[in-house]
């Protein structure tokens, strides 16, 4: 099957800064910003690090150090968070830790806000609980089932605790929000009726602020009022992708920054130079993820040896079903094609592409290919 005929959208980043295969934690930040340069040679857009606590495999805990470490290995490719989680942050701090990277990188910092952290809500469930193909061939799965589960786990409980003050109840996300729009423009009054002028960056150059969401709930209804741009989770919430576009596009109202909405949608990647190569690359994906889904925290990613070794039995392949089914990999032409599916399904206007593999060099071969043949 051909490639659809509408025009390609920019591809960005998300980096996790996994540690693979028998790389040791300082390879893993090296080889993360080398990416870093390499992605921006290729042409893509921006690059973007997530937030992810205590994970044995994966190094990514602080976005403003690792924007900061990127920003002095590159020179145009926009930096920004995939997302800050400010379930326990302040929404003054995360303000003016943006606020100094922009002043620092004018033009060039993105700030992505999340709603996890702290004690996460369970996602609404998606309009359309079935597995269904849409009509440009893009898979949406079942809902997964095991958050509940997962969020109870006794890692994540540990790991709350150790994010958050003793007694402490995470501030409400939409008036985080509301703050760091405020001390990002330069002015700020609290509910005594104080008024802040906060020394930042002017608003044409500091950082543009987006939010992340894998639902139809809060993020995306707020993105839509406030309209901000929006990035929706297809990578690790595949069945809610549609849904959560959807409830943003509904609540959009124009802005100062932006006169239509504008949608990232994520994908999990992998590009081979055949698409049996490609697959021999993907092969720990499935345990990696199992890893996380299972409370166990994310491991450091297995080699494709080390996969075959341990084979997922029944019960662990159906727990990580829609997220490997969902992984698009092959050869540079085949994920051309998955992924044209995914921009015209969801009228993505980018793509946020997040890459894993074993070995660093095939994941840096990986991007470039992608790159080549989305220019083609």
């Amino acid at each position: 099957m051909s490639a659809p005929a509408v025009p390609r959208v920019p591809l960005s980043v998300l980096d996790l800064v996994p540690i693979t295969g028998t790389d040791r934690p300082e390879q893993a930040l090296q080889q993360s910003l080398d990416l870093v340069r390499a992605t921006e040679a290729a042409g893509y857009r921006r690059y973007w690090f997530a937030e992810h606590h205590l994970n044995p495999g994966v190094l990514g805990s602080s976005p403003a150090v690792l924007i900061a470490l990127a920003a002095s290995v590159s020179s145009r490719i926009r930096l920004g968070s995939g997302a800050v989680q400010l379930g326990h942050r302040t929404a003054l701090s995360v303000a003016e830790e943006f606020a100094l990277l922009a002043l620092a990188h004018p033009g060039r910092i993105d700030l992505g806000l999340g709603r996890s952290g702290g004690r996460p809500a369970l996602p609404p469930p998606p309009s359309d609980p079935t597995e269904r193909i849409t009509p440009e061939g893009l898979l949406i799965p079942a809902p997964f089932t095991g958050w509940g589960a997962l969020l109870a786990a006794p890692r994540f409980a540990g790991i709350r605790r150790l994010l958050e003050f003793p007694g402490a109840d995470p501030a409400d996300f939409e008036i985080q929000v509301d703050t760091i729009l405020a001390v990002l423009a330069g002015k700020y009054t609290d509910a005594e009726g104080v008024t802040f002028d906060v020394p930042g960056p002017v608003p044409a150059t500091g950082p543009e602020v987006w939010l992340l969401g894998s639902s139809a709930g809060t993020s995306a209804n707020l993105a839509g009022r406030h309209g901000l741009p929006f990035a929706a989770n297809y990578h690790v919430a595949p069945a809610g992708v549609l849904d959560s576009i959807a409830a943003y596009r509904a609540a959009f109202r124009p802005s100062a920054d932006l006169a239509q909405p504008y949608v990232v949608v994520s994908a999990d990647v992998v590009v081979g130079e055949t698409d049996a190569a490609a697959r021999e690359l993907a092969a720990g994906y499935g345990h990696w993820v199992h890893s996380i889904r299972s409370g166990a925290g994310a491991i450091v990613f297995p080699t494709p040896e080390q996969a075959s070794a341990a084979p997922l039995d029944e019960a662990a392949l159906a727990l990580v079903d829609d997220r490997v089914r969902t992984q698009l990999v092959g050869a540079p032409d085949s994920v051309v094609t998955q992924l044209q599916a995914l921009q015209v399904a969801t009228g993505a206007d980018e793509l946020l592409i997040t890459t894993i593999t074993a070995g660093h060099a095939d994941r840096v071969r990986s991007y470039q290919l992608l790159a080549q043949a989305w220019r083609a």
